[in-house]
């Protein structure tokens, strides 16, 4: 008795809770409300037709210029079957005629009827809609009229089958692909070994080099534009490049010190010892000590370099022409 009367507590207590969790039975769709235009028409083109032939129905509705018909396409299996449709509208002064154009096929023979048509209505008011009844088509065999007399049946439409038909096309395809791609391979194959021709740039004279260098600084007039420590900065490189190249040594890599003494150490005929002192030091003084320079003096400074390709370097001897044969000893 007590133990029934536990469980009948327990119960009374669970079961505001379960009623509370219990999910909320699903509303039913909104039935949107009817509305029927000022005039509906609609025929059948032709009104016989033989069984799986197409024919039209054309439906013309008038309504006020205001509203919109639009037509839900029949859905579900029937005896007919919707091809093609199309919409029409025209509007006039007072109101507007919207005509469909369906295309059925019929597969059933007798009075076969036509399916309700549902039309979306847009209105000022809100959406509608409007159900057009269906009409009937008569559906007559393609057969004539004696075919029983003749022995001839009307049999139904049969689903499709399979028939096997021989054909080469496709091991043709395969044939022509792996053709295709061997001849493709083998060109790849070809493009990368073939022999490769290198172009070879012929290397201007060392004082054209040179020359082309000062005259490409000379036109960026860097001074002007305030960029004097660049401007020694790229000087400083093509006087050092040109007498490493002239007299062989490294001469970039040298400090302002070890340039004079690697140049004393070696035949160097026409140098001007004391301007270079002098340009180096004024360099150095620019590029590393923030020292600044005129315009004069950078003008100064570039003639150097002129100054000093001019009077350093030699041109090559020609080369010698082959020497006349001598006289033939008999």
């Amino acid at each position: 008795m007590r133990h029934a009367r536990v469980l009948a507590a327990l119960l009374f207590v669970s079961a505001p809770s379960a009623w509370a969790q219990a999910p909320a039975a699903p509303r039913a769709p909104v039935a949107l409300e009817l509305v029927a235009p000022t005039g509906a028409s609609a025929r059948v083109e032709p009104e016989e037709v033989r069984i799986g032939e197409p024919f039209t129905y054309q439906v013309t509705l008038t309504h006020p210029k205001d509203q919109r018909y639009e037509l839900v396409a029949p859905t579900g299996e029937g005896p007919v079957e919707l091809l093609q449709q199309t919409r029409q509208r025209q509007d006039s002064a007072s109101d507007a005629t919207t005509t469909f154009g369906l295309r059925f096929s019929a597969f059933e023979l007798g009075a076969v009827p036509l399916p309700d048509l549902t039309f979306d209505v847009a209105t000022p008011e809100g959406p509608r809609r409007f159900v057009l009844k269906g009409k009937t088509v008569d559906v007559v065999s393609t057969l004539p009229p004696d075919a029983q007399g003749q022995g001839a049946e009307l049999f139904d439409y049969q689903p499709p089958q399979e028939v096997p038909i021989r054909s080469w096309t496709l091991l043709y395809a395969l044939a022509v692909a792996l053709a295709v791609g061997v001849a493709a391979w083998a060109l790849v194959r070809w493009w990368q070994r073939r022999p490769k021709r290198e172009k070879v740039v012929p290397v201007l004279p060392l004082d054209v080099r040179v020359r082309q260098s000062l005259d490409a600084l000379k036109r960026e007039d860097l001074p002007a534009r305030g960029h004097v420590k660049e401007f020694y900065f790229r000087l400083s490189e093509i006087v050092r490049g040109y007498l490493g190249e002239r007299y062989g040594f490294e001469a970039l890599e040298c400090t302002s010190s070890e340039l004079m003494t690697s140049l004393r150490r070696l035949h160097t005929p026409g140098l001007p010892e004391d301007a270079l002192m002098r340009f180096v030091s004024e360099s150095d003084m620019v590029k590393y000590a923030r020292a600044d320079a005129s315009p004069d003096s950078c003008k100064q400074a570039l003639a150097f370099g002129y100054d000093l390709l001019a009077k350093t370097f030699v041109p090559p001897a020609p080369p010698k022409p082959d020497a006349a044969p001598g006289p033939r000893v008999q």
